[in-house]
């Protein structure tokens, strides 16, 4: 089986102490891709450094709306530095999150989401989108932004909006989360969603899927996702995780000629 773990944190200090080891082991676990995308600027340029050591890493880089507190003009031209490398394949991750009582004023993280969807635009990349708590606010902003296309990562809005990101031709991500005895409504998503808008991820190291909840997650888990899709789609492990790569690839635009991956 091979997969496209689409969205893992090894920046994070969870991996401290084995980030490379892990990371190393990932091909003969069966995992031909992995994208790391930043939450700030440390991490961002964490995740191209990583990308540049390991041939199937890729990056995107962004600030996450959590640590979007003092974001300005010279942030914006950091981002758009580092997204210069060949090896950053999406902004990201950007987006909106109002769990957090502390975090960001929700007007302010609005404003940063806006400004690194104009940077995606000007680039020419898609973008990887955090929502939590704010599904109507993050669709108004992307619906502004009709030239970009990306994908929402650890998807947990609606059918409606999951069929309206569809529609404005958006991607559609899933964490181990869909093997929780608590994810009736992602997978009715899946249900409904076609398997051309699918892709997978661990969101590593966090939410590891059954039967490894509450441990460190790591991209050698992601065939817990892959498996789970089939079984709600009724086809073949195989075939999920054949399509769900290819979707990644495609998206993220990893594969051609002179792209790193195939040297």
């Amino acid at each position: 089986m091979r997969l496209f773990d689409t969205h893992a944190h090894y920046d994070s200090g969870a991996f401290n102490a084995d980030r490379l080891e892990v990371l190393a082991s990932m091909p003969e676990k069966g995992v031909e891709l992995i994208l790391n995308p930043g939450c700030d600027l440390a991490s961002s340029q964490t995740a191209v450094e990583l990308a540049e050591r390991f041939p199937f890493v890729y990056a995107a880089v962004g600030v996450h709306p959590s640590d979007c507190e003092g974001f300005s003009g010279e942030t914006a031209d950091t981002l758009k530095a580092l997204a210069a490398h060949p090896k950053v394949r999406a902004v990201g991750e950007i987006g909106l999150d109002y769990y957090w009582k502390e975090n960001p004023p929700r007007e302010f993280q609005r404003e940063v989401f806006h400004i690194q969807l104009a940077l995606a635009e000007e680039l020419g990349l898609p973008v990887i989108v955090h929502d939590r708590e704010a599904h109507r606010d993050c669709l108004e902003a992307v619906r502004a932004h009709p030239k970009v296309t990306g994908v929402y990562h650890c998807y947990s809005g609606s059918l409606e909006d999951a069929k309206a990101l569809v529609k404005m031709g958006w991607m559609l991500s899933f964490t181990g989360v869909i093997t929780y005895k608590n994810a009736r409504k992602s997978l009715e998503v899946i249900q409904w969603l076609p398997m051309d808008r699918i892709m997978i991820e661990t969101d590593s190291p966090y939410l590891a899927p059954e039967p490894f909840r509450g441990k460190r997650n790591d991209s050698g888990k992601v065939y817990r996702v892959v498996e789970a899709i089939a079984q709600v789609k009724g086809i073949e492990v195989e075939d999920a995780a054949r399509i769900t790569l290819e979707n990644g690839k495609r998206f993220f635009g990893i594969g051609g000629n002179d792209d790193d991956y195939n040297l």
